[in-house]
């Protein structure tokens, strides 16, 4: 058996994204308290292995298609270095194990509706919806989202509605900036969607998001209503990570996506781990 190329197949390295699930918990002063970091540890597994059987069910959708694309061909369906059935095998383990995880986390209907919204969401963008303008990047701006929002339900803390918003307008931001890129690297042929955009009409968008999203992020950190006050000394920092992956996406060879561009950025993981540790010392010193 190709170990490799299952591991491949459900793509961990974009677990990097599913850490937003922990964001509710770390703003709220209870990321040490072993109750509710368990939890969120469970909620992270849990979606995860649901990430990776999204991917799985598109890559099965796509594998023709990815054939003929310059990057994605080499994926484990599309390159018959899996089977359609095996693939498919995986994700009924795999949901299965996520089913257990989602248990031990919270087993509440806001939650379990949450992590279903997903993956329905998901399922009909590779059924169609990636297709339509406007709505290709909604959705992926969604599953942003929905990460925060399952990561809070996962530990029964409310999502700020300025934190929401900071984080929708960036959501945005990212997924403009991908499909920006793509055009930008490979061409208007290798999706039918890409033909209604244009790298005018990309820019404008993203910097609108980005803009948004540093006036809805400071204005949470200002709130009134912030239990932790100290909290808007990050806003500094946080526009130098987004000036920092604004340059990352920028250049020519990037391909716009986000997990792509953080690892690749030194700079760019050093100021989010600056972000991290800064803002676990204002909340919880």
């Amino acid at each position: 058996m190709n170990y490799r190329a299952y591991i491949k197949l459900m793509r961990p390295k974009h677990y990097l994204k599913n850490f937003l699930i922990f964001l509710p918990l770390m703003f709220s002063g209870h990321l040490f308290e072993r109750h509710y970091l368990s939890h969120s540890i469970f909620a992270f597994v849990a979606f995860s292995l649901i990430a990776s059987t999204v991917y799985i069910i598109n890559d099965f959708k796509d594998r023709e298609a990815d054939a003929l694309h310059p990057k994605k061909k080499h994926r484990p369906l599309a390159s018959g270095a899996i089977s359609p059935s095996a693939a498919l095998g995986l994700a009924v383990v795999l949901v299965i194990v996520a089913g257990v995880f989602q248990y031990w986390a919270n087993f509440s209907l806001v939650s379990i509706g949450l992590l279903a919204g997903y993956v329905l969401i998901n399922i009909l963008y590779s059924f169609g919806l990636k297709n339509i303008p406007i709505m290709d990047v909604a959705i992926l701006s969604l599953g942003f989202v929905l990460r925060v929002l399952y990561g809070g339900s996962a530990v029964g803390i409310e999502i700020s509605k300025w934190l929401y918003l900071a984080i929708l307008a960036f959501s945005f931001y990212l997924s403009l900036g991908k499909q920006r890129n793509e055009i930008r690297t490979i061409g208007t042929h290798t999706r039918k969607v890409n033909r209604f955009y244009n790298q005018e009409f990309l820019d404008k968008n993203m910097y609108v998001c980005l803009g948004l999203t540093i006036v809805y992020y400071s204005l949470w950190a200002i709130d009134p209503a912030q239990v932790h006050k100290q909290v808007f000394w990050t806003i500094p920092v946080v526009l130098l990570i987004v000036m920092t992956y604004s340059l990352s996406v920028e250049e020519s060879a990037s391909d716009g996506d986000p997990v792509s561009v953080v690892l690749n950025n030194k700079a760019l993981l050093t100021l989010l781990v600056f972000y991290a540790v800064l803002m676990t010392t204002l909340v919880y010193l």
